[in-house]
This record gives structure tokens, C-alpha cells and sequence, in this order.
């Protein structure tokens, strides 16, 4: 069985970075390799330390140039990409560097939801001020638009006229951490 070893992408506070964090801790064939954000901020960097995991932050300038992207990724000899939370696009170069093998994870049911700037807690209000009756995530591959990519993953929730969004994302945080890290080893085993 072939090894494969992973690069997480995160802007920000890395809870799905920590499940799946956890569940690859010991996993004989997959493995986190580092954590790698655009977030100076981003609690990402913390849970990472705490996991013992290299972190790389990088700017703009950085992530459109392809020669430093792919040597950070190339010294950590990633074969695969894992968003979680990450909110800028992918550029074409790492696409065509990991075709078909950077996969994402949506707040929503896509292709309802999705597209730049449909993130966080702006998801979760487009949704109930929809009427919708249902929400749930998408966990897709990524290509060169925003939430476009192959969908692999979805799972659903309910949503009530007593749901806010806050109580939504609690929903969503709750499908996002039991379903993840399983399809991501699911979809790098196949």
C-alpha cells in the first residue's frame, strides 16, 4: 500500500485541521506532513505546535510564486493537499503540481452555497435566509474555481426556524469533524 503524505492549508482557528490532526497521528499509511497559512494569526499555528507539526506561513507574493510553493511542499514530499478553512483560491500551478489529489470541505451543499466570499458564518445566514429546510457539508476536489471541483462527499442536517447561525454552524462543525478525516483517508486509499 502506498504512503501518502499530507500538506494542510488553513486560514484560521483549525478545528477540522485538528481532527484530522488526530485521526492520522497513527495511521500506518497516511501521514501530516506540516500546515501551511496565509494567517499570521490563525490558531492553526498553535494546534499545529501542539501536534508537533511544521508550520509554514507564507503572503500573497509567496503563494503566486510557484518556484517557493512547490520547494516548501517538495522538502516535505507532499502527495497530497487538504483544505480546511482555507479561503484563498488555489492557483493553477498547484493543480496541475497534486491533479486531482487537493480536496476541500464546504459548509454547505453544493452547488448551492458556494463560490468566493461564501464562507464561514456567511454560509450558515445564506442558508436560513433561504428558507431552506436542510444544510450540510460538501467535501469536494479542488480545481480552479471556488467550491467548483468534483463533488466525492456530502452529508446533511436539518434546519429549524429556531436555527440561528451560530446554532447552524454548531450543526455543520459537528458533520465536519465526524466526517472529514474519514473521507480524506477514504479518498486517499481508493
Amino acid at each position: 500500500m502506498k504512503r501518502n503524505r499530507i500538506a494542510v492549508f488553513a486560514s484560521g482557528n483549525g478545528t477540522n485541521a485538528e481532527e484530522i490532526f488526530k485521526y492520522f497521528r497513527n495511521h500506518k499509511y497516511i501521514k501530516v506532513c506540516g500546515v501551511l497559512t496565509n494567517n499570521p494569526a490563525a490558531n492553526v499555528i498553535n494546534r499545529a505546535a501542539n501536534h508537533q507539526l511544521p508550520c509554514h506561513i507564507f503572503d500573497r507574493k509567496t503563494f503566486s510564486d510557484k518556484e517557493k510553493m512547490q520547494s516548501i511542499l517538495n522538502e516535505w514530499e507532499v502527495d497530497a493537499v487538504v483544505l480546511a478553512g482555507f479561503l484563498w483560491l488555489i492557483p493553477g500551478y498547484l493543480i496541475k503540481q497534486y491533479p486531482e489529489r487537493i480536496i476541500n470541505i464546504h459548509p454547505a451543499l453544493l452547488p448551492r452555497f458556494g463560490g468566493k466570499g461564501m464562507y464561514g458564518m456567511r454560509v450558515h445566514q445564506a442558508v436560513i435566509d433561504s428558507g431552506e429546510k436542510e444544510s450540510g457539508i460538501t467535501i469536494h476536489q479542488v480545481n480552479e474555481e471556488y467550491d467548483k471541483g468534483k463533488i466525492i462527499f456530502q452529508a446533511k442536517c436539518a434546519v429549524t426556524p429556531q436555527d440561528t447561525a451560530e446554532t447552524l454552524a454548531g450543526k455543520i462543525h459537528d458533520l465536519e469533524h465526524r466526517f472529514y478525516p474519514k473521507i480524506i483517508e477514504q479518498w486517499l486509499m481508493q
